[in-house]
């Protein structure tokens, strides 16, 4: 009895050390605010209590395009495009709830239903009512909820490699996401979330490998232990599936642009072209040697290919 007792105590210390040793713990907000939040970034307060992280560029007259970033991403994701249309057009990006240094809202929700609350909280706060609205993977599915739940708001929407339908045999899911939607391993990324797993889902994603860099490593590492948010991501990955989309989305009747990565293969191009399928009169362009985000790999032809659609949907 005595040896079995050693070797049990032994085990729970080699168990103790091997957490402590790969334990990766929460960063403040307030340290990510400072390394990240500079100008032109903004911070508004929501009726709810979340306290929201914006950006508002471009000419407060121009025509509106609100854009929504992917899982586990950031309103960063849309850098090229802003770079590229904000002479043109005001362009409105944000961090969705659970993601960066929005992080974790007071209702702890994180559905679907609740991440079109949060766009519309955001984009009445800034006293906008009409805008086009657009969204990649996740945020594709936010946005073409939106622009079902508020045509009255929409002028038109615009979907890039977006999730929301039925995933298919064969979809790729990256390794971090699949850990999160295990309940029982989902616990242990509130605690062990190491940089090689961003790395990995970063790989995943993209074809363009050029694009990927230490720093944009580093930054979707440090959102993701922002104290708060990954409590919020296994609270998201947990929730049920959610048929929205696909039992409404041939009500969308805003004009829609469809930008999709050929090689993708997180959200492959059949769903793409099952989005054209049933949204009437929508447009579906198709990127060769390209992943999961386009808005950054093809940063050029994607902005040019969004600007043309929104002069010839902007009403006078």
């Amino acid at each position: 009895m005595r040896g079995f007792l050693i070797g049990l105590v032994v085990i729970i210390a080699a168990l103790g050390g091997a957490f402590y040793y790969l334990s990766t713990p929460d960063i403040p907000r307030t340290v990510l605010e400072a390394r990240y939040g500079g100008a032109p970034s903004q911070f508004i307060t929501l009726a709810d209590g979340a306290r929201a992280h914006i950006r508002d560029e471009g000419p407060r007259a121009a025509p509106v395009l609100v854009l929504i970033h992917g899982s586990n991403a950031s309103l960063f994701t849309w850098r090229p495009w802003v770079a590229r249309l904000e002479g043109t057009f005001r362009v409105v990006t944000m961090d969705m709830p659970g993601h960066g240094l929005t992080g974790a809202v007071p209702s702890g929700d994180y559905t679907g239903k609740a991440m079109v609350e949060f766009v519309r909280a955001v984009t009445e706060k800034l006293g906008i009512a009409k805008f086009a609205i657009g969204g990649n993977s996740m945020g594709g599915a936010i946005a073409a909820r939106f622009a079902e739940t508020y045509p009255e708001n929409v002028t038109g929407l615009i979907l890039v490699d977006a999730g929301g339908l039925p995933s298919k045999q064969g979809d790729k899911i990256p390794l971090a996401f699949q850990i999160a939607r295990t309940p029982v391993l989902g616990k242990i990324m509130l605690y062990i979330t190491p940089r090689s797993i961003v790395s990995e889902g970063l790989n995943d994603a993209i074809v363009r490998k050029a694009i990927i860099t230490d720093a944009m490593i580093d930054q979707y590492w440090d959102f993701a232990r922002m104290a708060g948010s990954r409590a919020a991501t296994e609270s998201r990955f947990q929730e049920p599936y959610d048929s929205y989309i696909p039992d409404h989305v041939g009500a969308i009747k805003a004009p829609t642009l469809i930008l999709w990565g050929e090689e993708d293969h997180l959200v492959p191009l059949s769903a793409g072209r099952d989005y054209a399928k049933d949204i009437a009169g929508s447009k579906l362009i198709v990127y060769p040697a390209t992943g999961h985000i386009p808005q950054e790999e093809v940063a050029d032809q994607s902005a040019a290919d969004v600007k043309a659609f929104l002069l010839a949907t902007a009403k006078p």
